[in-house]
Parts: structure tokens; C-alpha cells; sequence
């Protein structure tokens, strides 16, 4: 449904999914529906080779998940800051770079959220980590500025950026009664990030609110992360990784590395990748295991061995029960199982690096931690329970309260733009 009075775009250009949200006239952040009735999108695009066409989100995964002679692109996100992003790779018989690709998915937001809102937006807010690179100030700089041009290649105009936790605690505040002071934490595909900021209804009317914001930080570990991490140590087992061959020697571990990370897994379809790893059987003692992973290879399953690591994941958080990674499509009745104790073990230290990240955040707004009201959770992978269960442990004098965990942010961003207060 258009709103002609929206004039106003906050954008979540996320890791692994995207949001959108308008502010509408009667001043409340709307979501924008992307896919049916769906406001969160996989950020993904595949280019389907047989008939040259490029699909998005949930359509570009179907596709690939298929079978259909293509390529898909996940992860983008994660190349801000790398020269890996004016790396050229071949699409649909033309060059082009990583960084056009992002443009591609931001004029594809661009043109569902003009369909929504009946008209190009006025201001946009594009959504930022703390940092897109740790320990890098140059780099941060130029991931942003990378990302602007990205925008402004969308057709999206003079674009503006605020940070991601800054923007959910916008969106909270809406819903706060009383004054307080909040951490906001915001767990992404690819960032953590954390913000302390004082909220309260007086204050949500303020055009500036740099002084309510004590502190931030942010380190590069997220949901994708999580997902390597559990998919070499569940998974890739199953293809050979530590597995020791007969000299003694454990098989090359550099292929199982890459074909658990989303955005290097394409690059080992390639036919000298293929060689390599074909090369690698005489540093097998089991052939079947070798086979296997030739099978994920030239058959092009590394994407969805990488997607069932995902589900089985997302699953065992909303559920709380043990599952399983079911990797019958490699071969029959092949999986592992994924107990909730053993993803909290095989978590444990990436885990670690996001809490002492948190406590970092309160340590710099110079707050003990009775001092807090809330932690507010927001971002996909905020909703991962042993991650729970290890904030609860670092501060357990304050209730966690979850909010719109794939909304939050975009519905923040969306104020932002209306009332300019970006960064």
C-alpha cells in the first residue's frame, strides 16, 4: 500500500538479511514489506546463467537451492573495507566488481521500497556497524565511503549513515515509560555492536541526542561467524577436515576454510579449485570422505551445506532442543548431529569476544553495571541462546528484553531520517 506522505527511509543493509522501514505521516516508523507479506530479506542475489536473469532474497535462494545453472552471491556485506571488493568477477557476459554487485541489491531495495511508498524518498539513513573493520580506521573510513557509492549508483542520491545500535535504541525508545539507561545490543550477520544510551519519553522528542549516547563499541564477529565456526567443526569433518592421512599428516585444511565461508565458497567450483582438491586424495586414508567432498564441489553444494549449518542453527535457538545438520544431499543418510551444549562449546570463544565487547561498552560510559535498566537485543543472531545464557552470565542483575530482532534497526533508521539527527 503506497503512503504519499512518506518522504523518510531507513535502510538495514544487512550481512545476512535486509529491512526496510518509511516514517509515515502519522510519525511511526512502517516496515516495508519485500517479499509477500515478509520485511526481512536474505541479502542474496543469483545470477541464473540458462536464462540470464537476476533474482533476490528468498527467490535468489530458492533458485540456487534448485539446482538451476547459476551463481549466488551471499555475504556482500563482509567485502566493505577488503580489496577484495574492486576484485571483477564475470556476470552475465560483462566484468564487474563486488562493490557494483551491493549496488544491484540497494537498487532492488530502492525500487520495492518506491513501489511501497508511492514515490523516490526524500532523506535516507543507511545503516552502519561500529565498525566495518576493527583496529582499521583508514579502512572503516573507506568501507563507508564504499558503501555511499554503492547507494548513489542505486539512484538512492546523497545518502546518510547512522549506527546500527544507535538506530534499534531509537526504535526501543518508543516503547520506554521511564527514563533509563539501556544497553542496546546488536548482533548482526557480520558485526556485534553495542551501545549505552539514556532513553525516555521527554528525550525521544530532542532533534539532538548526542549527549544520551555514553558509549559504543563493536567488534567483527557475528552470525556468520557463528555459522564457519559450527560448520567446520560439524560439517567439513564429514568431507576430510583434521582427518589424517597415511603419512600421518592431517589433509590440507585451507579448502575446508574457504567452503565454510560464504562469500569464498563460489570460488572453489572453479576448475583449478576443483583440480586442486582432486589432487588432495593421496592425502586420504578414507576415499569415502574424499569422495564426499568432491561431490559438494562438482556439484556445487557448498551453498547449501553452508544453508543447512544455518537452519539447523536458527532452529536449535527457537527451539531449544538438539537437532541435527541433515546433509543427505551429499550422501544418503550423511549428518551430524547439533546438540545445544556442543554449539555453546564449539561458540564458546567467539561468544567470549562478543560479551567482553559488551562489557567493554559499559566500561567506556563509565557505568557500573546496577546502573543499567535494560539490555535490549536486537539482530537475527541476538536470538542464539547460548549467546543469551552468556550475556545473562556477565550481567545478571539486568533483564534482557528482545525487541523486533530483523525491524528493530531499520524502524530506528527510519526516525532517524525524519528527525536528520545521523551521523
Amino acid at each position: 500500500m503506497s503512503n504519499p506522505a512518506s518522504a523518510f527511509l531507513g535502510i538495514d543493509f544487512g550481512t545476512s538479511n535486509s529491512a526496510m522501514a518509511m516514517l509515515g505521516s502519522d510519525g511511526m516508523a512502517h516496515p516495508i514489506a519485500l517479499e509477500g507479506a515478509a520485511t526481512a530479506m536474505p541479502t542474496a542475489l543469483f545470477f541464473n546463467f540458462e536464462e540470464h536473469t537476476t533474482h533476490f532474497g528468498r527467490a535468489a535462494m530458492a533458485q540456487y537451492l534448485a539446482g538451476t545453472e547459476g551463481r549466488l552471491m551471499r555475504s556482500l556485506k563482509s567485502l566493505l573495507g577488503s580489496a577484495l571488493l574492486q576484485e571483477k568477477t564475470a556476470v552475465h557476459g560483462e566484468l564487474v566488481s563486488f562493490q557494483d554487485i551491493i549496488a544491484r541489491f540497494l537498487r532492488e531495495l530502492a525500487a520495492r521500497a518506491e513501489a511501497t511508498m508511492g514515490r523516490a524518498p526524500r532523506r535516507v539513513v543507511i545503516g552502519r556497524p561500529v565498525h566495518f573493520v576493527d583496529g582499521d580506521a583508514a579502512r572503516d573510513r573507506q568501507a563507508q565511503a564504499s558503501l555511499r557509492e554503492a547507494a548513489q549508483a542505486a539512484g538512492l542520491g546523497d545518502v546518510t549513515f547512522q549506527m546500527e545500535p544507535i538506530a534499534a535504541a531509537f526504535d526501543y525508545e518508543r516503547r520506554v515509560e521511564r527514563e533509563s539507561l539501556v544497553l542496546i545490543v546488536d548482533i548482526g550477520g557480520g558485526t556485534s555492536d553495542f551501545t549505552v544510551v539514556r532513553l525516555g519519553p521527554k528525550r525521544a522528542v530532542r532533534a539532538e541526542r548526542a549527549d544520551d549516547i555514553l558509549a559504543t563499541s563493536g567488534v567483527h564477529i557475528g552470525g556468520t561467524d557463528f555459522d564457519h565456526r559450527l560448520n567446520l567443526e560439524l560439517a567439513m569433518p564429514l568431507l576430510g577436515y583434521r582427518h589424517t592421512g597415511p603419512h600421518g599428516r592431517e589433509v590440507p585444511s585451507r579448502v575446508f576454510f574457504d567452503l565454510s565461508t560464504w562469500h569464498l565458497i563460489h570460488w572453489l567450483y572453479a576448475p583449478q579449485a576443483v583440480r586442486e582438491a582432486r589432487a588432495l586424495r593421496g592425502d586420504y586414508r578414507d576415499p569415502q570422505l574424499h569422495a564426499r567432498l568432491m561431490t559438494v564441489l562438482e556439484e556445487r553444494l557448498g551453498h547449501r551445506v553452508a544453508a543447512e549449518v544455518e537452519r539447523a542453527k536458527i532452529a536449535g535457538s527457537l527451539s531449544g532442543e538438539d537437532g541435527r545438520i541433515d546433509l543427505g544431499f551429499v550422501a544418503p543418510d550423511l549428518g551430524a548431529p547439533l546438540s545445544q551444549a556442543g554449539m555453546a562449546r564449539h561458540l564458546a570463544e567467539r561468544l567470549a569476544q562478543v560479551v567482553a565487547c559488551a562489557q567493554e561498552c559499559l566500561r567506556r560510559a563509565g557505568l557500573p553495571q546496577g546502573a543499567l535498566g535494560a539490555i535490549y537485543l536486537t539482530g537475527g543472531s541476538s536470538a542464539l541462546r547460548p549467546f543469551q545464557h552468556a550475556l545473562r552470565g556477565a550481567f545478571p542483575d539486568t533483564p534482557l528484553v528482545e525487541g523486533d530482532l530483523f525491524g528493530g534497526v531499520a524502524a530506528g533508521l527510519a526516525y532517524a531520517a525524519g528527525r536528520g539527527a545521523t551521523r
